[in-house]
C-alpha cells in the first residue's frame, strides 16, 4: 500500500548557510535528501518541533553546523554540534508524522538558525562564533 506523501514547510538549515524556509516532501528518500544519508529526529526545543539530522553525520565527518545548547535557546552550554545539513520541522506529539511549520515557529527557527556558526575546540572546550 502506496502511503501519501505530503509537501510540508520546514527550516532548512544547510553547514555553513544562512537557515531559509523550503517546501520538502514526507517521503523517506527526499527526507534522506535532505540530510545526505540515514535520518534522525532530535527534539531538543520545548516547542513541538522535530531537529531531521544525519544519523552518522560525525562519521561521516559532515562540516560541523550549529551548536544545541542546553536550556534550548537561551542557554549557552553546548552538549552538542549537529554535523551536516538539516531541517526543522513541525512534529506535534501526539502524531508520528512530520508537519509544515506554523508560521510563527518557521520565524523563530528562522531566527535562531539564521546565522552560520563557526567552532573552535580548545582545551575540550568548544567555544562557538556566529558569522554576521
Amino acid at each position: 500500500k502506496m502511503s501519501k506523501h505530503k509537501i510540508i514547510k520546514v527550516v532548512s538549515v544547510p553547514a555553513g548557510k544562512q537557515a531559509f524556509i523550503k517546501e520538502i516532501s514526507t517521503g523517506l528518500e527526499s527526507l534522506q535528501a535532505e540530510v545526505g544519508g540515514y535520518i534522525q529526529a532530535l527534539y531538543p526545543y520545548e516547542d513541538e518541533v522535530a531537529l531531521i539530522c544525519n544519523d552518522e553525520g560525525k562519521l561521516m565527518n559532515l562540516p560541523l553546523n550549529r551548536a544545541l545548547k542546553l536550556n534550548g535557546m537561551a542557554g549557552n552550554e553546548i552538549y552538542d554540534i549537529i554535523a551536516g545539513d538539516f531541517f526543522i520541522c513541525y512534529a506535534p506529539h501526539t502524531s508520528e508524522n512530520f508537519e509544515s511549520m506554523p508560521d510563527n515557529l518557521l520565524q523563530k527557527y528562522l531566527e535562531l538558525f539564521r546565522y552560520p556558526e563557526r567552532f573552535l575546540i580548545k582545551n575540550q572546550t568548544i567555544f562557538v562564533y556566529p558569522e554576521r
